[in-house]
């Protein structure tokens, strides 16, 4: 029986790409539709990390109007349609990405996305940043009954990319990557430069990252020896 691949399972948004410019500028399309102020992209980090309905209740309340309920739905609508339309024209991936995913693919891995951004958005995202092509599998919020934490949904994400799970290592930035990874017995490391009000250093994950140069050496220091039998 021939031995699946190592995996590395990365988050998107904070993780992968710096996409906080277009959430956050989407975000405002709706508050000024509501003669409510912009916000500051710098208020990203606080803002951003949780999926669309989130980003917009917490928008909605930093200007002390958060939504009815009853609104809440068709302000989702609204803001999906408008991101779709402009999901690249700021965002890009982070410095080292694309280096770092080449270089593990040709050491034999597999790479995989597992977030909470709708699976169709995601993907439409990785195909304007021209890194689609890199991953066995795309998963987001939709492709499964479930998303993150919970960890079938990275269990679920290395089957459909053909990865050994007793060799993947999930890559995050927040709360939600690292008890997905936790929930899961997977080892995680975390970048230090997404979108989280919590310094990840305190959610303990195995290692931090402060730039994708670093990642080779965090994944061979957490994986097993195999992993890396082919470099």
């Amino acid at each position: 029986m021939t031995q699946r691949a190592p995996i590395l399972v990365f988050d998107l948004d904070g993780t992968l790409a710096d996409t906080a410019r277009d959430l956050v500028a989407t975000l405002n399309v709706l508050l000024a539709r509501e003669g409510l102020p912009a916000v500051a992209p710098s208020a990203a980090r606080s803002l951003v990390g949780a999926g669309a309905r989130a980003l917009i209740e917490r928008g909605f309340a930093l200007n002390g109007a958060p939504p009815p309920p009853e609104r809440v739905d068709p302000l989702v609508r609204d803001f999906l349609a408008h991101y779709e339309a402009h999901i690249a024209d700021e965002s890009a991936l982070f410095p080292g990405a694309l280096a770092a995913l080449d270089r593990f693919a040709e050491a034999g891995f597999r790479l995989a996305v597992c977030t909470n951004k709708p699976e169709p958005l995601a993907r439409l995202l990785l195909e304007k940043l021209e890194a689609a092509d890199r991953f066995a599998a795309i998963c987001g919020r939709g492709t499964f009954p479930m998303h993150k934490p919970d960890p079938r949904t990275l269990a679920l994400t290395i089957e459909a990319a053909g990865g050994d799970p007793r060799r993947a290592v999930m890559v995050g930035d927040s709360k939600t990557d690292i008890d997905t990874a936790r929930n899961a017995g997977a080892p995680v490391v975390a970048v230090d430069f997404g979108y989280t009000e919590i310094p990840v250093a305190e959610l303990a994950p195995d290692r931090v990252i402060s730039h994708f140069d670093e990642l080779w050496t965090a994944a061979k220091a957490i994986l097993p020896a195999s992993a890396f039998a082919h470099t």
